[in-house]
């Protein structure tokens, strides 16, 4: 265990600060080309990131290296109105803006139908820093000292792919996680960083269905963390935060020898953690369960240079009460304001994306997403349970990615 454990810090130190609150606390997308197509990867099978997409995928990826780096911006900004019934509406924007998170992935096929690899990516989402109220020694929950939480989540995910025959292929990939937390300015008894590891599995089918159409679906069940004990006090089961059961389906066309257009669909199942998905009324985030659609095109311009673009939308994980659906009971009381911590209120993506092939035969791909600005209100309370004013929480995004491919 300690040289699991060392192991684990070293790894995650490339993935520190990693804030990839996106679709709550997972990425848009993973690999840069999923990234250039609003996270569509269901049906890809041209890098090694079949591990966080669809571990089938592997068994026709071929023989390659894919590492890549994003400098990623989330713009987090709180105000509460009547600020502890105060009479002062206070707006702050969070500190912590910019993070930068590699991806490594790795494939080679053992025989013509069974392929062996790795995908090393990030999670993250709860990685925010507010100042103190203006004017005063507190923050925002009347706490001293700055208010923000740090989640940083580590994904080792080796895979195995098998062509059932030369159309179809099955695959997965154990996935073994490790993370970090920390909280600072909520009173409670420590604001030091804990950790835990975790495991779970993914498991994928792909088929080339005709010879312009590609179908896939992939499931991941939930995975399972041992408790965070310093934070016990914070999240329910005595400090339990797991990574929630999620599945994806996906199709692509190749309508013509140079475009490619392919639709995802993918389910997230907040509710089944409970300290994410719990209302806040009992201790939990109040998020409800994501259904993500994810469109991409992909446009070969030349034998070299592929272009690509894509559009995404959901609906935001947070739902704000007003004061009437307070008091008649509602269970999304209250989340806005617990979630300024982790204010996951995007909605809507575009990104855009290419590859340039080398003359090695090597590739350098790059990706750029702007996920549009959304806020979500709702009534805010005291620390009595008194009603103040409404809390409103807001977060507009943008990432600049850049991968380079060994092909072997």
């Amino acid at each position: 265990m300690k040289f699991t454990r060392v192991f684990a810090f070293m790894a995650l130190a490339g993935l520190a600060g990693s804030a990839y609150a996106t679709n709550g606390y997972f990425s848009h997308g993973y690999g840069m080309k999923a990234k250039g197509m609003a996270g569509v990867s269901t049906t890809n099978t041209d890098d090694t990131f079949a591990g966080a997409n669809n571990p089938a995928a592997a068994a026709f990826a071929g023989n390659r290296i894919d590492l890549g780096l994003d400098l990623f911006s989330p713009i987090r900004e709180a105000t509460m109105q009547n600020w502890g019934g105060s009479g002062m509406d206070v707006t702050i924007e969070s500190d912590s803006n910019l993070f930068a998170i590699p991806e490594f992935g790795y494939n080679r096929m053992v025989t013509n139908d069974l392929a062996l690899g790795v995908t090393v990516y990030g999670n993250g989402g709860m990685n925010s820093n507010y100042d103190l109220v203006p004017g005063t020694p507190v923050n925002f929950f009347g706490a001293p000292g700055r208010l923000g939480v740090d989640l940083n989540q580590l994904i080792v995910a080796p895979t195995a792919a098998y062509k059932i025959n030369p159309s179809h292929s099955v695959g997965i990939s154990p996935l073994i996680g490790y993370q970090l937390f920390k909280a600072d300015g909520l009173g409670g008894p420590t604001s030091e960083h804990d950790d835990s590891f975790g495991y779970g599995v993914r498991v994928g089918y792909l088929g080339k269905i005709t010879p312009t159409v590609t179908i896939g679906a992939a499931y991941a069940s939930k995975m399972d963390f041992e408790e965070f004990s310093k934070y016990n006090w914070l999240f329910l089961e005595n400090g339990d935060f797991d990574i929630p059961e999620n599945y994806n389906l996906g199709v692509a066309w190749q309508a013509t020898p140079a475009i490619k257009l392919a639709l995802d669909y993918q389910r997230i199942n907040y509710s089944g953690v409970d300290a994410v998905g719990q209302p806040a009324g009992v201790g939990g985030f109040g998020w409800d369960d994501m259904d993500v659609w994810k469109l991409g095109m992909e446009y070969k311009y030349s034998p070299k240079l592929t272009l690509r673009g894509g559009y995404s939308f959901t609906d935001s994980p947070i739902v704000g009460a007003s004061l009437a659906e307070c008091m008649a009971g509602s269970v999304d009381c209250g989340e806005t304001t617990l979630n300024i911590l982790a204010p996951a209120t995007i909605e809507q993506h575009i990104t855009l994306g290419f590859t340039y092939t080398l003359a090695s035969g090597n590739e350098v791909t790059m990706a750029y997403m702007h996920a549009f600005e959304n806020d979500v209100s709702g009534q805010g309370f005291d620390n009595l349970g008194n009603p103040t004013g409404i809390n409103t929480i807001q977060m507009y995004q943008n990432s600049l990615g850049i991968q380079y491919s060994w092909k072997m």
